[in-house]
């Protein structure tokens, strides 16, 4: 394994922003950024052998700021929507800005997907820590965030996030990336098979906000226990398919243990052959076919995205569980360690 550094841009506020190349023998590649601690690039062949970028980004550092999509960025303090900005715990409310009509979402706009945090290469991994002061977008409590990247001979990319405080606090870490499985800036992944370890998911308002209940798929265009191609229900009319403009949604990884690992998802392109597996540790997952991506910063490949042209499969803990008691807990107190890994293996058939 070969991992290289160099310096990719400067910040607004004048912080340098290094970007990491991790490759291994077979000339595979994950490229990172300090930048959100993000996926810029991940390389790897397709049934021929040929190597494609299947990840969507940007060209320059820049552009990876205040984007709208957060491609490829770790977001937080908190991933996903908060309702209305508020959240109660041990009996305080605490008021967070909104950002995403009524409600919260990933941390606010100047969330960790929008830091510069600080990196280094550590034996074959890349490390990145953000130290989030009390009180920053309303949080409470001194947080230290570390994400950890490992890639492998096999084309495996493994996250792991690591979190401590000095005060209670909530906390849901994942990370963002958006996967073409055909190659990034190829069109649309509409025609990806896709399949969920899932046999239910959590219906929300018009807000994307869960009700608190969780529903079986069967029956529904939310049914990806058996692969399913992406686009086959996306149009039907389906509330949660109205609200998002396409999949915007959360779902219940079936014989979830904390702490341990389970499959979550299998994602395929019948055009390249690459199939992503997707294991994690987090209790959902979120799918977000892209529905908005238009209007976001040209890609890499120096031209513009259309919506639908890459699918986030983002583990993590439910959106808006400080307000949900129901839900896995996200809160965080001193002397725990939020611990939680995901993991991206790529493969071919």
């Amino acid at each position: 394994m070969k991992i290289t550094r160099e310096l990719w841009g400067t910040a607004p506020d004048g912080k340098e922003i290094f970007r990491y190349t991790l490759v291994n023998g077979s000339g595979a590649a994950a490229v990172l950024s300090s930048v959100g601690a993000g996926i810029v690039s991940v390389c790897v062949p397709d049934r021929d052998g040929k190597i494609a970028d299947v990840v969507l980004g940007y060209p320059e550092a820049g552009a990876y700021f205040a984007d709208g999509p957060c491609a490829g960025k770790c977001p937080g303090r908190y991933a996903n929507r908060i309702a209305g900005g508020k959240f109660t715990l041990d009996g305080k409310e605490y008021t967070l800005p909104v950002n995403n009509g009524p409600n919260h979402l990933h941390g606010g706009p100047e969330g960790f997907q929008n830091q510069v945090w600080d990196s280094r290469i550590d034996g074959d991994s890349v490390e990145f820590m953000y130290f989030s002061p009390d009180g920053e977008a309303g949080y409470p409590g001194n947080l230290k965030a570390v994400v950890r990247y490992g890639w492998d001979e096999e084309n495996t990319l493994t996250l792991t996030f690591t979190a401590v405080t000095d005060a209670p606090t909530v906390v849901n870490l994942t990370n963002h990336a958006y996967f073409n499985l055909d190659g990034e800036g190829t069109g649309s992944i509409l025609d990806h098979i896709l399949k969920l370890n899932a046999s239910t998911w959590l219906p929300t308002d018009e807000t994307l906000i869960p009700t608190g209940e969780a529903d079986p798929v069967a029956g529904t265009p939310m049914d990806f226990l058996e692969p399913k191609r992406i686009g086959k229900d996306i149009l039907e009319d389906f509330p949660a398919l109205k609200y998002g403009k396409g999949y915007d949604n959360c779902w219940l990884i079936d014989a979830y243990e904390e702490g341990q690992l389970q499959e979550a998802a299998e994602l395929y392109s019948p055009r390249s052959g690459r199939v992503l597996k997707v294991t994690t540790t987090q209790p959902a997952i979120q799918v977000y076919t892209g529905n908005w991506l238009k209007g976001c910063p040209d890609g890499k490949s120096g031209a513009p995205y259309n919506d639908y042209d890459g699918v986030a499969l983002e583990c993590q803990h439910c959106p808006d569980s400080p307000n949900k008691p129901d839900f896995p807990t996200t809160v965080l107190r001193p002397g725990e360690t939020f611990s939680e890994a995901i993991i991206f293996a790529f493969s071919t058939k």
